[in-house]
């Protein structure tokens, strides 16, 4: 069982009985193969590339670099860091404010597309030397993916050893904690490919990245799910996956 799945892993395993473009979502992700994320035009109205984390490699950090061109990042189960004391960076950095007072001053009342960030650490793996080169990212990214795949198997005590013998901070690889209601909490990509992920049985770690377009500002969802079909990448909407949670885990 992947872990922070308790609630419903598994359910569907291999993926049989999603919808196809859901179904052929999982295969992809399944294989370490991209797929291609919208979340909703009334949230950020961005498309992102999706990665299974354990399968990253080099190789694939360019693609993303190249095809997608955002901010690279890699998700975790907010439980699964919970258990270690790990927070969101939101409530570390109120946590700090009160020892200095101008890191409060730089907190937002409030974010335009949600109500809280997602982010939590930025790490690097400990082997490697910048932590920017693709194989020192990927490193980190496959790293994370292990970890979570392996934290159900593992005493808190455990858990706490590997992240700290594996990982350092501050980091070059952004951490994104899924939310513990996945998407009856909060409908970003995090939670998103966390429910997909889910979904399919897959281990609930992926690395993600905004598609941009040419001019700098997100890339169109039209534009997106064509760059999908020219490629062969799986294209899937928000809503495809909020309707598959609600039929599954509602």
């Amino acid at each position: 069982m992947a872990a922070g799945s308790q609630a419903g892993a598994g359910r569907l395993g291999s993926g049989i009985g999603l919808e196809h473009s859901l179904y052929s979502a999982v295969e992809a992700l399944r294989r370490g193969d991209p797929v291609l994320i919208f979340d909703d035009p009334h949230r950020e109205g961005e498309t992102d590339m999706v990665v299974l984390s354990e399968k990253m490699t080099a190789e694939m950090v360019a693609l993303l670099r190249h095809e997608a061109g955002g901010f690279l990042c890699v998700t975790a189960p907010a439980e699964v860091m919970e258990r270690m004391g790990i927070g969101y960076q939101q409530d570390m950095l109120h946590e700090l404010a009160e020892r200095r007072p101008v890191v409060g001053r730089l907190l937002p009342e409030r974010l335009g597309y949600d109500r809280r960030s997602a982010f939590g650490l930025a790490v690097s793996h400990r082997d490697t030397f910048t932590g920017i080169p693709d194989r020192d990212r990927a490193l980190t990214i496959r790293a994370v993916g292990e970890f979570v795949r392996d934290a159900s198997t593992l005493s808190d005590g455990a858990l706490t050893e590997r992240f700290t013998h594996d990982f350092l901070a501050p980091g070059h690889v952004p951490m994104l904690h899924t939310a513990r209601g996945l998407l009856q909490e909060r409908a970003g990509h995090t939670e998103l490919s966390g429910t997909l992920a889910r979904l399919g049985g897959l281990t609930e770690s992926v690395a993600l990245m905004e598609m941009l377009s040419d001019d700098g500002g997100p890339l169109s969802p039209e534009a997106a799910r064509r760059k999908a079909e020219a490629k062969g990448w799986p294209f899937v909407y928000g809503e495809e996956i909020r309707e598959a949670w609600s039929k599954w885990f509602g």
